[in-house]
């Protein structure tokens, strides 16, 4: 029987460099490389709709429940296929981003949030979450469209940074906060030694 895969998040702000450097570590570790919302078919209709700047009026439970559905299909095709075949994956957001985005962002309760991902669309505990973390100011520079979630407005956005900050301290086991302002290569190189030495630990 193989062993199980790891399940790694990159999670932050708008603008942090999250896809980027998903994408360089899951090639470091020939790991499954996929995203939320959005590693699915079915999921890239929902991120369509999601992050459609002018669906103006979208009740914040119905975003969450739309994030929902979309882990759900995502889980059930992508991730855990590939943890039970023994693969790694990466995912650009996962549960953490729900957490960040609806609760703390937009104010719905954290634990009715998390039982929503896990009792109702499946999702498994992620071994290790990657926080990138960028200042408010740096994030701005680096914005190049303006999709429903970047048009946000700058209390909501801080209020994710420091929600993501939040989730982080409470879970120093799971969590590792990289500082991602410097540019793609150094940051890469601060994300792979510290995910290398976090995976040594376990093994």
């Amino acid at each position: 029987m193989s062993k199980r895969g790891r399940l790694i998040v990159f999670e932050g702000g708008e603008a942090s460099g999250k896809s980027t450097q998903a994408a360089r570590l899951a090639a470091h570790l020939g790991a499954v490389l996929t995203r939320e919302p959005g590693g699915t078919d079915i999921g890239k209709r929902i991120r369509e709709l999601v992050l459609d700047p002018g669906v103006s009026s979208m009740a914040a439970e119905a975003e969450a429940l739309l994030m929902a559905a979309d882990r759900a299909q995502h889980v059930a095709e992508v991730i855990e296929p590939a943890l039970a075949e023994g693969t790694d994956v990466v995912t650009d957001r996962y549960v953490p981003s729900t957490l960040a985005y609806q609760g703390f962002g937009r104010g719905m309760d954290i634990d009715e949030l998390r039982r929503l991902s896990f009792d109702f669309a499946g999702a498994v505990e992620p071994d290790l979450v990657v926080l990138l973390d960028v200042s408010a100011s740096v994030a701005a520079e680096r914005l190049r469209g303006r999709d429903r979630m970047e048009a946000a407005g700058d209390d909501f956005h801080r209020r994710v940074v420091e929600g993501y900050r939040a989730l982080a301290a409470a879970d120093p086991d799971r969590w590792i906060v990289v500082d991602g302002a410097d540019s793609v290569d150094e940051v890469a190189a601060r994300v792979r030694d510290a995910v290398d030495a976090w995976l040594s630990s376990k093994d």
